[in-house]
């Protein structure tokens, strides 16, 4: 008998079922095989976790508020590049710059010690003292810390009590060298400042300049460092605009700590500070702010303020 004689070819139905049972074996024992194979390899390593030997860096944040003395744009604009600095030479810290809209929202967050550092002007400084604040340093030049008195050079206002029954424009009433120090000068030169001027307080210093150049008050009542500022930018204020009036110089603005600062975050802040003169970056940082440098201060700095202060309640008008 002959071997083919018993071999039976598959039907077309039974090839098809032949290749799916081996279709199905090959899924069912290719992992086993996989798995044999790995085991054989005597190279492979087990999976180990790694850790870096850097800790992770966390930042510390710090507020620091500046006093409106621009508008908010410009406000960064001049100091955004001093946090810069202070981030770059200080580990793990980050400083973040806070504008305030007006005086009175800066006011707000300063007396509720919102801030780890500001830079209020010399009248905030004092009450930031009384809330708890310790002063460290100050702006320099106080020579620029006096208030003036703008007109049109068009206008017909020669002597103080031509400005009687007048508007007068002004940042805002806490405003110590653009607003306070100027309605002095005038009370002392026989004006009655509550009762014959038209006084308006329109927020900031460009606005109390533009007032009275667009002829919407007959003086406007400002600093040196923002007019200089404004009028390097529009040449035509300085073109219609004269200073009249200037009031004698106080301290120049402080800079203020909050008590639960950590001391050697705070060292380092005044060291950069009181030294940032001496450095070409520095000097750079400085220059838009129409500063020369900042400097050592105390709050025995600020006597001749409040001294101010007390006599500006009781010959012009009740401080709160």
């Amino acid at each position: 008998m002959r071997l083919n004689s018993f071999l039976v070819p598959f039907s077309p139905d039974q090839k098809i079922i032949s290749k799916r049972l081996t279709f199905i074996c090959l899924l069912f024992f290719l992992p086993f095989f996989l798995t044999i194979s790995a085991c054989d390899n005597n190279d492979a390593k087990p999976y180990e976790p790694q850790f870096s030997s850097v800790p992770l860096q966390v930042k510390t944040t710090y507020l620091f508020g500046i006093h409106p003395l621009h508008n908010p744009k410009r406000l960064f604009d001049v100091f955004q590049p001093l946090m810069d600095y202070l981030e770059e030479n200080i580990p793990n810290t980050q400083f973040k710059l806070e504008a305030s809209r007006n005086y009175a929202a800066y006011d707000k967050k300063l007396y509720a010690k919102k801030f780890h550092f500001s830079l209020p002007n010399p009248y905030q400084t004092i009450n930031a003292v009384d809330k708890g604040y310790r002063v460290f340093a100050k702006m320099g030049d106080d020579d620029n810390f006096r208030g003036i008195i703008l007109v049109r050079k068009d206008s017909n206002i020669t002597q103080v009590s031509d400005l009687k029954g007048k508007a007068i424009s002004y940042p805002a009433p806490t405003a110590l060298a653009a607003t306070m120090m100027p309605q002095q000068f005038i009370q002392d030169h026989g004006v009655n400042v509550m009762d014959e001027l038209d006084n308006r307080y329109v927020g900031s210093q460009e606005s109390s300049i533009m007032n009275v150049f667009l002829g919407d008050t007959y003086a406007a009542s400002t600093w040196p460092p923002p007019w200089r500022a404004l009028s390097k930018e529009r040449p035509e204020l300085a073109e219609q605009l004269e200073i009249k009036w200037q009031t004698k110089p106080l301290p120049n603005n402080g800079l203020v700590v909050r008590p639960d600062v950590p001391e050697d975050v705070f060292n380092q802040v005044k060291r950069l500070l009181v030294n940032l003169h001496t450095t070409s970056e520095g000097k750079k940082i400085l220059k838009p702010m129409e500063l020369s440098k900042f400097e050592v201060a105390t709050d025995r700095t600020y006597q001749p303020v409040r001294d101010f202060v007390a006599n500006f309640s009781q010959t012009v008008r009740p401080l709160k």
